[in-house]
C-alpha cells in the first residue's frame, strides 16, 4: 500500500476517529486506527466496541490496501510534520511495516493486518430522520450538560430520543435536574424512542460543523444508532431498556409564575458563586415578593443579598437551589426574558416557554428558613 496525502486533510482525519479509539482495552488493535485504500477513496476508521467513526480523507491511492496503524503514535507523528507543506507518504509492506515520509523526515513503525480490525457493524436504514447540523448540535448542547456522569444509573448517562411525527424530542436528566427539547424536523416521520449514550452525542457534537445548510441523516437499529454527515460515519450501541416515564414528572400547575430577565438573574447567580467551593452544598435562596426576587447566598466564606425585578403572578415563595444546576440552564436559553413555575419550597420548579418547546425541570434544595 501507497498513499500521499496533505497534511492537514489526514490530520482532519486522524482527529475526527481518534474519539472512538479506546484509552484502555485487552484488544491492541482496538487501539489503531485502520486505514482502508481502495482505487480512489481513503477512509480511516476507529472502533472501540461501543462507539465506532469512520470518515474520508483526500489523499491519492498509489498502491491499494489495508493497514492498522496504531492511534497514538500516527496521531503524534503527523502532528508533528503538520508545520510543513510537503506531501506525507504512507508506504507498507507486506510483512505491515510502515514507513511515514515528510520532506527530510522518514518514520517507520510496525503496523498490523488490516484484516483483524473490527469492522463498524452494518446496520439497516430503514428508520431515519434528517435534520440539520446546526439544529442537532444546538439539541446536544441544550441537553448534554444534565446527563448523570455516574455510571450507577445506566439510563441517567443517556438521552432520549423521541420521534413522533415531525418532531424531535430529546430528554436528559441526572435525578436533580431534567431537560427537555423539541425539534421541527423538515419531515414526517415513523415513531422512535431510543436512549443514546451521552458520550456518543458529545462526540458527534465535536465532529459537526454546525452548518444551517448541511444535514445529517440519523438512522436507527434495535440496537445501534448511526449518523452521517459529508464524508463522516458514526455508529454507537445505544442503551437498553425502557426510559424513565418522564410525562409523571411534569406538572402545569404552578402557584406562583414569575417572569424575570434571564442576563440579570444569571448574573446575581453567578456572583453569589464567588462564595462557595465545588463540594459545596450551599443553597442559592430566592425569596420572591411582589415585584423582586431577593437572592441570598451563605457560605463560610462570607454572604450575598441581590435583588432583580421581576413581574410575579400567584403567591410568594422563598425556595433554594443549587446555584449550579440553575446556571446551567440559564447559560443555555437564548430567550431575553423567562418564565419560572413554582408551586412550593418543597415542589420542582420549571422554566418553560409558552410553546413548551423547552422544558427545564429543577428540583429545589432544603433548607433552613430561620438561619436565611
Amino acid at each position: 500500500m501507497k498513499l500521499t496525502f496533505q497534511k492537514d486533510d489526514l490530520l482532519n482525519g486522524i482527529n475526527i476517529v481518534l474519539k472512538a479509539v479506546p484509552s484502555k482495552t485487552t484488544m491492541p488493535i482496538l487501539q489503531c486506527i485502520l486505514i482502508d485504500a481502495m482505487d480512489n477513496q481513503i477512509k480511516l476508521t476507529a472502533n472501540d466496541m461501543e462507539l465506532g467513526i469512520e470518515t474520508k480523507v483526500e489523499g491519492t491511492v498509489l498502491s491499494k490496501g489495508k493497514i492498522a496503524l496504531e492511534a497514538k503514535i500516527l496521531s503524534e507523528i503527523i502532528r508533528k510534520l503538520s508545520g510543513r507543506e510537503s506531501p506525507i507518504t504512507i508506504e507498507s509492506d507486506e510483512k505491515y511495516t510502515t514507513t511515514i515520509t515528510c520532506d527530510k523526515s522518514v518514520f517507520q513503525i510496525q503496523g498490523k493486518n488490516g484484516e483483524e480490525f473490527s469492522y463498524l457493524p452494518f446496520i439497516e436504514k430503514d428508520h431515519y430522520i434528517c435534520l440539520s447540523q446546526f439544529s442537532l448540535k444546538e439539541v446536544i448542547r441544550q441537553t448534554l450538560f444534565s446527563i448523570s456522569a455516574n455510571d450507577s444509573n445506566k439510563m441517567m448517562t443517556g438521552e432520549l430520543f423521541q420521534v413522533t411525527g415531525n418532531e424531535l424530542k430529546v430528554v436528559s436528566l441526572d435525578g436533580h435536574r431534567m431537560s427537555i427539547r423539541k425539534v421541527t424536523l423538515k419531515d414526517h416521520y415513523n415513531d422512535i424512542k431510543v436512549i443514546v449514550p451521552g458520550k456518543t452525542l458529545g462526540e458527534v457534537s465535536k465532529i459537526l460543523e454546525g452548518d444551517n445548510e448541511k444535514d445529517v441523516l440519523i438512522f436507527f437499529s434495535k440496537n445501534h444508532i448511526l449518523f452521517e454527515f459529508e464524508d463522516t460515519v458514526v455508529i454507537s450501541r445505544l442503551i437498553e431498556g425502557e426510559y424513565f416515564r418522564i410525562e409523571q414528572m411534569l406538572s402545569s400547575d404552578y402557584e406562583t409564575k414569575v417572569t424575570v430577565n434571564k442576563r440579570e438573574f444569571l448574573d446575581c447567580i453567578d456572583q453569589a458563586s464567588i462564595l462557595i467551593r465545588e463540594n459545596d452544598k450551599k443553597p442559592i435562596i430566592l425569596n420572591i415578593t411582589d415585584d423582586t426576587m431577593e437572592l441570598k447566598m451563605n457560605s463560610s466564606f462570607g454572604s450575598m443579598n441581590a435583588n432583580v425585578t421581576l413581574s410575579k403572578t400567584g403567591k410568594d415563595i422563598m425556595i433554594g437551589f443549587n446555584p449550579k444546576f440553575l446556571m446551567d440552564a440559564l447559560r443555555i436559553l437564548d430567550d431575553e426574558e423567562i418564565d419560572l413555575y413554582m408551586m412550593n419550597p418543597k415542589s420542582p420548579c420549571f422554566i418553560k416557554d409558552i410553546d413548551e418547546n423547552y422544558i427545564y425541570l429543577i428540583l429545589p434544595v432544603n433548607f433552613n428558613a430561620a438561619s436565611v
